[in-house]
């Protein structure tokens, strides 16, 4: 693997900060304290959005015929090392671009590429992802919720909890068991399902991390037309890992810890805390980590960019990012001691962000397992 940028590419990173330095308002720091879940985030994503679109940003690594410029795999990254570097701005639109539209372009049918693609490129488009239960949470072969044909819909019952976007959202990336007499991996289809049907409603979820960030999604009697199934009938668990393995990779979120971890060093150095062996070698460990995320991710999208299919190594990425921004979130508290405990302050908005890392797109120990199973191939037992 090259590590070397294009010329192209160091020109469009620079060019992508200085739209950055002109179009985020000065408040922007107190704004994205929350994180991309946020109503206040959410709500500046409808003008933010159209921005990179209209300048052929939002989407560019994705196929020209599907609103994109076949740019590179990393031109996207770029984009989302940026993005996540400075709060997230595109708030849950980052999903649409990263994962929701690549899988509809791989799985769709031409009436749903048509409907979810355009607005997905505009920078229009809320999604929310359906998957987690409350008895089928990192084991996700064990959801319950059922989507019944009957005629020309399925009739959906069951709910999905720790959904995060889903207030805002317009359609949902639904994952359901439309064999009931199935189990596991099989059996398991796909829905994008409209979030306005009736039978839907929608609670939120208190929790430490913010407002706004985590709910549960009940399904009473819902019909959704067969129209809106992704991929084969009983065959969406291809789906859902074609999905995943995109998603894993899809927060760039070392970028963030790697932004936190240099304040983290000034003002160690402020204080005079560098004077402790003990802090220094936790900076170096933090900064090892970090790299170590970014690099095992290029691994992901190197290997994306040569069309090969995805593979364990974003299992690996994903451990290494949560591992990372675990780190620094850590190091901030031993280095503010109390204080950093106020809500509001940098380091503790970036330890409530860091533990949503660790239960997304599979707890850190299922992925943990995935790598022991598929990448070092241990015995299961």
């Amino acid at each position: 693997m090259d590590f070397d940028w294009t010329g192209e590419d160091l020109a469009f990173r620079r060019e992508l900060r200085d739209f950055l330095a002109d179009v985020l308002p000065a408040n922007w720091e107190e704004m994205s304290k929350d994180g991309p879940g946020s109503d206040v985030q959410a709500e500046f994503s409808k003008s933010f959005c159209p921005k990179l679109a209209e300048r052929g940003w939002l989407t560019q690594n994705w196929p020209a015929e599907y609103g994109g410029r076949d740019a590179s795999a990393w031109r996207h990254i770029i984009l989302g090392e940026e993005m996540w570097r400075i709060g997230e701005p595109r708030s849950s639109q980052y999903m649409n671009v990263n994962w929701v539209g690549p899988t509809i372009m791989k799985f769709g049918s031409e009436q749903q590429k048509r409907t979810h693609l355009p607005p997905i490129a505009r920078g229009e488009a809320f999604w929310c992802q359906g998957f987690s239960e409350p008895e089928a949470g990192s084991d996700l072969v064990s959801l319950r919720t059922l989507a019944l044909r009957d005629g020309d819909h399925y009739v959906v019952n069951g709910s999905k909890i720790w959904t995060s976007y889903v207030n805002r959202a317009q359609h949902c990336f639904l994952v359901v068991r439309s064999d009931p007499e199935s189990s596991r991996h099989r059996g398991i289809s796909v829905l994008l399902c409209p979030m306005d049907l009736p039978g839907i409603e929608v609670r939120e979820i208190p929790s430490v991390v913010g407002d706004r960030y985590f709910f549960e999604v009940f399904f009473s009697d819902v019909k959704v037309p067969v129209g809106c199934r992704l991929g084969a009938e009983n065959e969406g668990w291809d789906v859902v890992t074609y999905s995943l393995a995109f998603e894993r990779v899809g927060a760039a979120r070392y970028a963030r810890a790697e932004l936190t971890l240099d304040e983290l060093a000034k003002l160690a150095a402020q204080r005079g805390s560098l004077e402790d062996p003990r802090i220094l070698e936790k900076l170096g460990e933090a900064r090892a980590l970090c790299e170590a995320a970014r690099l095992l991710t290029y691994r992901v999208i190197d290997l994306r960019e040569k069309g090969r299919p995805p593979s364990a190594d974003t299992n690996v990425a994903r451990v290494a990012g949560t591992m990372a921004e675990r780190a620094v979130a850590e190091l901030a508290f031993e280095i503010f001691g109390p204080e950093a405990l106020e809500y509001g302050h940098f380091a503790e908005a970036h330890f409530r962000l860091a533990m949503t890392a660790g239960v997304a797109v599979g707890t850190t120990e299922v992925n943990l397992n995935l790598v022991s199973s598929r990448f070092l191939d241990l015995p299961r037992e």
